[in-house]
C-alpha cells in the first residue's frame, strides 16, 4: 500500500460517514453496487452514500471524466472500499496518479460490514431485473443463476432493421427481434394488442417466459438514413417496456448490453438462431395498460398538480433548435413538460449511462430528477420523440421502485403532428404548466 494512503477500521469508516468528512467510493462492479451478491455473501448492496467507480473503469482513457462527473475533486477526502485488498489498492493507486491527496482504504467490507446485519446497505430496488453478463452466461450454460426460478427463458438481441448487428456477433442461443414488430413506424407507438400477441408468440414468448433483452451499441450517426439502427442498446429498453405493457412477467435487461458480454470475454456466436413459436401468449394484452399514456391522458397530466410529463430529449431538441429526427419537421417542446436531459441527441443516452454502456448510478439519476421536480410521489410519464429514450428513463424509474411511472408513447412525434396542440421554443425558465 502507498505510504500516502491510510488504512481505516470499520469504526473509523462509520465516524467518517457520520461526520460527512468526504466521499466513500465503491470500486466493485456496478452489479455488486446495485445489489447483486457476487461473492456469495448473504446480502448485497453498497454502503449508504457511496459512489460507484468500478475498478474496471480505470482501464478506460476517460476514467477521470467519470470521477469529475461524480463531483469528486483532488482535495476531497476519499475512502475506497471493494471486495478485496488487491482491487482496493489498484484503485487507490489510480487515484494517487490522478492527484488525489487525501485517500484512505477500507479492507474489511467483505469480512466485517457485510456479515453484520446492523451495518446498513442500500441497493437498487429492482436490481434483479438488471442482470450481469455472468448471470446471463450461467443461464445459457444450463445453470440456475440467482433469483431465476423459471424453467423457460428466451434471450433476445434487439435491433431496429439491422439484422447485421445480430449476425455479426451475438450471445449464444440468442434470437433477434426487430423493434418494428412491436411498434408501428406510422405512429412509432406500440402495436395493437393482436399484433403484439402475434409478435411475441412468433418469438416464443409467453407471459410466463423469462425474457433477457440486450442490444448492441454501434455509434449512431444522425447523417445515416436510419440512425436508430446503431442504437440497439436503447432499442432493448423499448422492447422491455412494450413486453411489460403486454404482460411478460419477468423481463431482464443485460446491464451494458453486448459491450458487457464482450468485456467479460464470453463466447460470441454467429449462428442465425431459429425462433421457436408458441401457440398462445397466455394472458390478456395489455396486462398492464397503466404503463402507457396516450395524448388525452398526457394533456390531463400536464394540468394536474399530481403528475408530470417528463421530456427525455436533448437540450437542442427541447429549445426547438432541431427536431431531433430526419423524419420529424416540427421543432419545439410540449408546454409544461419537465426537462430530463437524455444527452447529446435522439440516439444517445449519455446522461443515463456510464461510458461502458451500463446504467448510470441510480442515486445520480434520482438527484438530477429531483432538482427538476421529478419526484416519486407523482404520476410520471416519460417521453421523447418516438418512445425509445422515454422507455429507458421509464425503466430506470421502474427499477428504482417508483410507484406510478409510465411512457407517453406518442411523444413529440404525435403531439407535433396535431396543429391544435400548443408548443414552445426558446430558452426560458421552466415552470410546470398547470391550469
Amino acid at each position: 500500500m502507498n505510504q500516502n494512503v491510510k488504512q481505516i477500521s470499520t469504526a473509523e469508516l462509520i465516524e467518517f460517514i457520520e461526520e460527512r468528512s468526504g466521499f466513500v467510493v465503491d470500486v466493485r462492479p456496478v452489479d455488486a453496487y446495485n445489489g447483486w451478491a457476487l461473492k456469495g455473501e448473504y446480502r448485497g448492496g453498497h454502503i449508504p452514500g457511496a459512489r460507484s467507480l468500478p475498478l474496471k473503469w480505470t482501464k478506460y482513457i476517460d476514467w477521470i471524466e467519470a470521477v469529475h462527473r461524480k463531483g469528486l475533486s483532488t482535495e476531497m477526502p476519499l475512502v475506497i472500499y471493494g471486495y478485496d485488498r488487491d482491487e482496493v489498492d489498484q484503485a487507490a493507486e489510480r487515484f494517487i496518479k490522478s492527484g488525489f491527496k487525501q485517500l484512505s482504504v477500507y479492507y474489511d467490507f467483505l469480512e466485517q460490514w457485510l456479515p453484520d446485519s446492523m451495518k446498513p446497505l442500500e441497493h437498487l430496488a429492482k436490481y434483479k431485473h438488471l442482470v450481469s453478463a455472468n448471470w446471463v452466461n450461467e443461464l445459457i450454460m444450463g445453470q440456475r443463476p440467482a433469483f431465476y426460478e423459471n424453467n423457460r427463458y428466451v434471450v433476445v438481441h434487439a435491433h431496429y432493421r439491422n439484422r447485421d448487428a445480430y449476425l455479426s456477433g451475438h450471445l449464444p442461443g440468442a434470437i433477434d427481434m426487430d423493434t418494428l414488430i412491436l411498434e408501428a413506424p406510422e405512429t412509432w407507438n406500440r402495436r395493437s394488442s393482436q399484433e403484439l400477441k402475434d409478435a411475441l408468440e412468433q418469438h416464443g414468448i409467453t407471459a410466463d417466459t423469462t425474457v433477457v433483452l440486450y442490444g448492441k451499441y454501434l455509434d449512431p450517426d444522425n447523417k445515416d438514413p436510419f440512425p436508430g439502427s446503431a442504437a440497439g442498446d436503447i432499442g432493448a429498453m423499448r422492447c422491455a417496456f412494450i413486453m411489460m405493457f403486454a404482460g411478460v412477467k419477468d423481463v431482464r435487461i443485460l446491464n451494458g448490453g453486448f459491450q458487457s458480454w464482450q468485456d467479460a470475454g464470453f463466447e460470441i456466436a454467429h449462428v442465425d438462431e431459429p425462433k421457436k413459436p408458441v401457440d398462445d401468449f397466455g394472458a390478456h394484452i395489455p396486462a398492464h395498460p397503466e404503463l402507457a399514456v396516450d395524448t388525452p391522458e398526457a394533456k390531463q397530466m400536464i394540468a394536474s398538480p399530481h403528475a408530470e410529463l417528463v421530456c427525455v430529449r436533448s437540450w437542442p431538441e427541447y429549445i426547438g433548435e432541431v427536431s431531433g429526427y430526419n423524419y420529424i419537421e416540427a421543432k419545439g417542446r410540449i408546454p409544461g413538460a419537465i426537462f430530463a436531459d437524455c444527452g447529446s441527441d435522439a440516439y444517445h443516452m449519455e446522461n443515463y449511462r456510464n461510458f461502458d454502456h451500463t446504467t448510470r448510478e441510480y442515486h445520480e439519476i434520482e438527484a438530477i430528477w429531483r432538482k427538476s421536480g421529478i419526484t416519486p410521489d407523482k404520476h410520471l410519464a416519460f417521453y421523447c420523440g418516438t418512445g425509445w429514450r422515454g422507455s429507458e428513463a421509464w425503466f430506470n424509474a421502474w427499477l428504482m421502485g417508483w410507484p406510478k411511472v409510465s411512457v407517453y408513447d406518442g411523444g413529440w412525434f404525435e403531439w407535433s403532428n396535431d396543429p391544435k396542440n400548443p408548443f414552445e421554443t426558446g430558452v426560458q425558465e421552466i415552470i410546470p404548466y398547470k391550469h
